[in-house]
């Protein structure tokens, strides 16, 4: 992407922020899913559960171990619920065809639409990691980068989120999204530790895009940083990269054919 197109691009990331900012509640809507998590399972349950073993052996309450990985999944949410809204303007409202009539081509549509996801995905990231500040479940001031991870968790899934949109022919298609979504929430070691799986299926979890974003998440809330969170961070990246580079191709063969 060259550095001309990212002014372009920015104008649709601005043409986005008009539009909600007015409908601000839009935007924190899918805040709350996790939000409720933490509170039925971490402070509910976690009251039967006790201690659990964190990443470096040390017992941590069951609300401390969750914590990160919902803050991961807030800022999945922000990035992937925005996939449905390029589907709809892209299929229903044709709002990028009157965006071809300026000088945004397709690569900055692409480009525009997956910075506001991350961006929503970032405000996701904010409002949780200040609720469970606030909770006292922040373990080691190595958090203070929880922020950034969350910008890179957006961008992972943000251009994930923006080609899968691509994809869909309707809206029946955002159920196979929702197919993969829900069982990658459950089973990335959100709510039980890796080693409670088969070794089998250890692998397979080690390999999904949320399980690597919330051990790196995990990994700074709780102080036990290691050299695996840089193979994390490269996951996230490569990922966020793909997909942009997929989400790029694909809005310009929609849109110019």
């Amino acid at each position: 992407m060259t550095a001309i197109a990212l002014p372009r691009a920015a104008t649709l990331f601005e043409r986005n922020y008009m539009v909600h900012r007015r409908m601000w509640i839009i935007i924190f809507s899918g805040f709350f899913e996790p939000l409720f998590y933490l509170f039925s399972m971490g402070i509910g349950l976690g009251h039967f559960v006790g201690k659990v073993p964190g990443p470096n052996g040390s017992l941590i309450s069951y609300s401390s171990f969750i914590a990160p990985a919902l803050l991961a999944t807030a800022a999945m949410n922000g990035a992937i619920y925005d996939a449905s809204s390029v589907f709809w303007k892209m299929k229903y409202a044709k709002l990028y065809d009157a965006v071809l009539a300026t000088p945004v081509g397709p690569a900055e549509v692409a480009v525009g639409e997956t910075s506001w996801a991350l961006f929503r995905g970032l405000l996701y990231g904010i409002a949780f990691l200040g609720t469970v500040a606030a909770l006292g479940l922040v373990h080691s001031a190595l958090a203070v980068f929880a922020l950034p991870t969350a910008l890179l968790i957006g961008f992972a899934f943000a251009g994930a989120g923006v080609a899968a949109a691509t994809f869909m022919r309707t809206w029946q298609d955002f159920e196979l999204l929702n197919l993969v979504q829900l069982p990658m929430f459950l089973f990335s070691a959100t709510f039980y530790p890796l080693s409670v799986y088969p070794h089998a299926i250890q692998i397979i979890v080690r390999c999904t895009p949320l399980y690597n974003a919330t051990a790196l998440m995990r990994a700074l809330m709780l102080g036990a940083v290691g050299p695996y969170q840089l193979v994390n961070a490269t996951y996230l990246v490569v990922m966020g990269l793909i997909g942009l580079r997929i989400a790029s191709r694909r809005v310009d063969k929609l849109l110019l054919n």
